[in-house]
């Protein structure tokens, strides 16, 4: 049995849109476009061209209806030059413009999945008709706005940056009480974050606390090290922001994955988790090697019978074809031979007597 992470069930997954989601599947690779497009439809649809053309199977947006989302506010978040409401104001897609770009990412065969970062957003993401909802970090303990989103029933995944294992807690009660899937996402929620405060021990300690729970990581660095990382480490979700091209503007950019990266997460995460799990013991498979690699018991010179069995006249050399391998060289030594052997020979079983 394959062991992920500690305290993961691995009979234990969920789908979204027909693709399981688990400790048997390879991760899944959210590519977070976000508001990378900057309120362009066209931008946000190359750039799902450019994720599905490097393999990605799930596409992840962000649902922002303004008037629900906050009240006017001149707070400047810590990766932007302007306030999070103009930002926001100048990012949103309208909802038909979503509705267009769910259909084109259904289209490309792939998975569309959006953030609501209000209860009008959330009601807007469920009348289009999503498999599944991501909630933001932000949001994790905005206990509310996710029982809002649980009772709809579908698979939920929390991401949980800013946020302890207490007050995840209460937000995983709801999602369990609802009784919907759901996986947690152990995020630093700093842009870009440093790599010793990725902790992805964090993550396993999700794991061990919530049991139940798909684990995995949202990543804020700047490169996707630490989601292979976690991949080894059994993270079944990996999301890390996405855009066609680091010149691009917005304030997202510098920390999110180009194509050709999103291409080698996704290839390294599937690699790594075939790599996972299994135990310390001979593959048949390392047969081919082990004939030529193992060492035998052999005359070193011409042996007489009868003679003594010693280190002067016999050692261990390659291949390993031979009945006595180098292992049992010392159980051997000082029994006489039984017949003559010649030098190079492979001593078998049947040409040493007893002491």
């Amino acid at each position: 049995m394959r062991r992920r992470h500690v305290g993961c069930d691995l009979s234990r997954s969920f789908e979204i849109a027909g693709r399981p989601v688990g400790p048997e599947y390879p991760p899944l690779v959210l590519a977070e476009i976000g508001i990378n497009h900057e309120g362009s439809l066209d931008k946000a649809i190359q750039m799902v061209d450019d994720a599905v053309d490097a393999g990605c199977e799930c596409l992840k947006f962000q649902t922002h209806v303004i008037e629900d989302e906050m009240v006017p506010n001149d707070v400047i978040p810590a990766n932007a030059s302007e306030s999070i409401w103009e930002i926001m104001s100048r990012c949103a897609l309208s909802e038909e413009e979503e509705k267009r770009l769910k259909a084109y990412v259904e289209q490309r065969g792939a998975i569309f999945l959006s953030t609501p970062f209000s209860r009008a957003a959330a009601v807007r993401l469920e009348q289009m008709g999503v498999a599944a909802y991501k909630i933001g970090s932000g949001e994790c303990n905005n206990y509310p706005l996710v029982e809002h989103i649980a009772r709809y029933g579908k698979p939920v995944i929390l991401s949980t940056g800013m946020n302890d294992i207490d007050s995840v807690r209460p937000a995983v009660e709801i999602l369990r009480q609802q009784g919907v899937p759901f996986g947690l996402l152990h995020c630093t929620s700093m842009y870009p974050t440093p790599y010793d405060k990725v902790r992805l021990g964090a993550m396993q300690q999700l794991a061990e606390a919530f049991p139940d729970a798909i684990v995995g990581l949202s990543d804020h660095t700047t490169t996707i090290y630490a989601c292979l990382g976690a991949a080894a480490l059994g993270a079944s979700i990996l999301e890390r922001h996405f855009t066609s091209s680091r010149d691009w503007p917005g304030p997202d950019v510098p920390i999110s994955m180009t194509p050709a990266e999103l291409h080698d997460l996704i290839e390294g995460s599937k690699a790594i988790h075939q790599c996972l799990g299994g135990r310390k013991e001979i593959l048949s498979e390392e047969q081919p090697t082990i004939d030529f690699a193992y060492a035998s018991v052999v005359a070193i010179r011409d042996i007489a019978e009868g003679e003594t069995i010693a280190e002067s006249n016999i050692w261990v050399k390659r291949p390993g074809t031979g009945e006595i391998l180098a292992k049992d060289f010392r159980t051997v030594l000082g029994r006489h031979a039984t017949r003559a052997i010649a030098k190079n020979a492979q001593l078998k079983w049947g040409d040493v007597g007893d002491n």
